[in-house]
């Protein structure tokens, strides 16, 4: 069949492609960087707020997981359509994409910003560049080959995390000599306690917190290229976040426990100085070669999203039909071609703005998560009653836990609304939350006459 005809998407993908997708999806420089700004508003006691953020998500996979054992072959944006019905599904689909394409464009700048690292004398626009160039030849793979990539890529940096937490024990404990004499749980108790800032610094961290676990529901897109996924996806799901919350909170306790909370700088990653503090030799280039990684895997996983998210919506009619066209590998090329394009328009602009550019960006997502996650456990609060086959997965507490939890995410979302630093960003999301509104009535009125 020829890359211009319409084929299939591919069921390649195994569990351990799936799970480390999505895992490349959520750790990036969420933990990697912003774990500074959590440490900053709760001290060692922002664990909590991981976990509760992880709890959460818990409910959200579970209710996309329970769908999914009803509707086999379908991804998450079809239960949404499902329920809703194709206008709220063509907005959810077109803001999730917009939402990939924001994390795409930020991860190819970040890694040929620290690529520079290495190689100072080459422009910042040519390394971005160069790593767009990477992740768009990894995404024209076949499935199988593309998820063996992401999971080598998702695995390096989830094997470093493992390493620095075993080393960042060992010198908590004296096991192994660092700068100075070893601090034990010392730090973890004082400078004002487990919970400096009091509870409600929680709560306050939440914000944050949320938006680093987002790319978690990139699962619900690999539902189409799975072969068995409603029985394999409630198998990975209760395992995945717990992998996740470990993976966010034993590091960030490990870097309370060596550095005062309150002695965290604020221009480094606190994985940087927790290293130059056990004075290992290297670790600036270590550091570097992981956060490289971590983007890399980020930006990798942010393109499929996209690209699926754009070939479902062209087969359902609510994008171009072009858009739908798969190669003989089932890669959707007509999808790819597009998300290059903006990949390519992102690393020159980062050329033009890059401080700008960020600014802007890095709050995108954020935003655009906590819309999909409220609709998907809202999808599964409506369909429940009237599923036309009996899950084999059920979530638990119906509609108690799907209720609560699209509770706290609107709250969340709230606050997000009225945070001042982030006016800009959600300028932007409104804009285009509007736009693609408007664009709804008109694309399904033209389609129906």
């Amino acid at each position: 069949m020829s890359s211009k005809q319409q084929g299939h998407l591919q069921k390649k993908l195994q569990p351990r492609h799936i799970t480390f997708m999505a895992m490349g999806g959520v750790i990036g420089t969420g933990i990697f960087k912003g774990s500074a700004d959590t440490i900053g508003l709760a001290g060692p006691g922002v664990v909590l707020t991981y976990i509760l953020a992880g709890l959460l998500l818990l409910v959200v996979m579970a209710a996309m997981t329970e769908m999914a054992t009803v509707y086999p072959g379908r991804n998450m944006k079809d239960f949404v359509r499902e329920a809703f019905g194709q206008r709220v599904s063509f907005i959810l689909g077109w803001l999730y994409c917009f939402l990939w394409m924001s994390v795409c464009v930020i991860e190819i700048v970040a890694a040929g910003s620290f690529l520079q690292y290495w190689l100072p004398s080459i422009p910042l626009w040519v390394l971005s560049l160069a790593c767009a160039a990477v992740i768009i030849l990894i995404n024209l793979m076949s499935v199988n080959s593309f998820g063996e990539v992401e999971f080598w890529l998702a695995g390096i940096k989830i094997a470093m995390i493992i390493v620095f937490v075993i080393l960042g024990i060992c010198v908590v404990f004296g096991i192994i000599k660092g700068s100075g004499a070893a601090p034990g749980l010392s730090h973890l108790t004082g400078h004002g306690g487990f919970l400096p800032n009091g509870w409600t610094a929680i709560f306050s961290a939440l914000l944050v917190v949320t938006f680093s676990y987002g790319g978690s529901e990139l699962i619900g897109l690999t539902l189409t290229e799975t072969e068995h996924a409603e029985r394999i996806l409630p198998r990975i799901v209760g395992s995945f976040i717990l992998r996740v919350i470990l993976f966010y909170t034993l590091p960030i306790l490990v870097i309370c426990a060596l550095i005062p909370w309150n002695q965290l700088g604020g221009t480094s990653s606190p994985f940087v100085q927790v290293l130059n503090y056990t004075g290992l030799k290297g670790s600036a280039h270590i550091m570097n070669f992981i956060l490289v990684t971590a983007v890399l895997s980020a930006a990798n996983s942010g393109v499929y999203g996209a690209t699926r998210m754009l070939h479902s919506m062209a087969s359902a009619g609510e994008a171009p039909a072009a858009l739908a066209q798969v190669s003989r590998r089932g890669v959707p090329v007509q999808t790819l071609k597009l998300v290059s394009v903006i990949l390519i328009a992102g690393a020159l602009l980062g050329f033009f703005a890059q401080d700008q550019l960020f600014s802007v960006l890095m709050a995108v997502p954020g935003f655009v998560v906590l819309l999909v996650w409220m609709t998907f456990c809202l999808a599964q609060l409506k369909l429940r009653p009237v599923y036309p086959a009996k899950p084999t997965f059920r979530l638990w507490g119906y509609p108690y836990t799907s209720g609560i939890t699209v509770i706290c995410l609107a709250v969340i979302a709230m606050l997000f609304l009225f945070d001042k630093e982030n006016r800009v960003s959600i300028s932007v999301c409104l804009i285009v939350l509007l736009v693609l509104v408007v664009w709804s009535f008109l694309w399904f009125r033209r389609k129906n006459r």
